[in-house]
């Protein structure tokens, strides 16, 4: 088993780039599937917030999805390496 990356690493990248954490764990369906709902919960919100309603509030939707993105890339990261750790 190859060493997999570290989930501190996974983290950060997971930070920048939506759905990246989940193809650093080799979990590239998973990822793309995280991408596509940022962008239609992002869409949607944006298409239905009040006018007034701050850019924030407008993309609340894709933001909520993007920070479950990192915590599952982290997750799945942590207990990747944590059971290499132990194997090796």
């Amino acid at each position: 088993m190859t060493k997999p990356p570290n989930p501190y690493l996974v983290l950060a990248v997971a930070t920048v780039l939506p759905g990246m954490g989940q193809v650093m764990n080799r979990q590239p369906l998973r990822g793309l599937t995280f991408v596509f709902f940022v962008l239609l919960l992002g869409a949607f919100t944006l298409k239905t917030a009040a006018p007034d309603v701050s850019v924030i509030g407008k993309t609340a939707g894709g933001i909520f999805v993007w920070a479950m993105a990192m915590i599952d890339a982290y997750k799945t990261a942590r207990i990747r390496f944590a059971t290499w750790q132990h194997k090796g």
